[in-house]
């Protein structure tokens, strides 16, 4: 499975909303300048981010985006759903075997569709548990980490 810009940038820009979760909308332009993001690209990705829940926008001159669920409730599984579509390095690894036939046309077995499905288990266990909050977490200890460090 190939991540696009939709599912990097979608992750990125909603680690900025967790980051500031709390604190009121995020205008999209201040999202794009702290990550270095397409402010107009991002306008494109939070409509399918809003119309799953993901995100809510606020009107106004205070307005912006907030996370419409708490940090700890999105997953980085849920941001590449929406922006990606299903979490699979093959057609066939989404169902099974007779599935496998309608994309390949294999009449038997397929003993590598039990790998693909490995893949796709493996790869949603690790995105299904990654939550935004898990991101938060990360980016401060580095920040303390950074900051705890001096030079002679």
């Amino acid at each position: 499975m190939y991540i696009t810009t939709k599912g990097r940038y979608g992750t990125k820009a909603l680690f900025e909303l967790a980051l500031r979760y709390g604190e009121g909308p995020v205008p999209l332009r201040e999202v794009a300048a702290t990550q270095g993001l397409s402010e107009h690209y991002l306008e494109q990705l939070f409509a399918p981010l809003r119309r799953a829940g993901l995100v809510q926008s606020v009107r106004g001159a205070q307005g912006g985006y907030v996370l419409a669920r708490p940090p700890e409730e999105i997953t980085v599984g849920d941001v590449l759903r929406v922006l990606e579509g299903p979490i699979a390095p093959t057609e066939c690894s989404l169902g099974g075997p007779d599935y496998a036939i309608r994309f390949c046309g294999e009449r038997s077995l397929c003993v590598a569709q039990d790998v693909w499905v490995k893949v796709r288990k493996a790869i949603e266990n690790v995105v299904d548990n990654i939550t935004l909050a898990d991101l938060v977490r990360q980016e401060r200890e580095a920040r303390q980490r950074m900051a705890a460090m001096y030079y002679i």
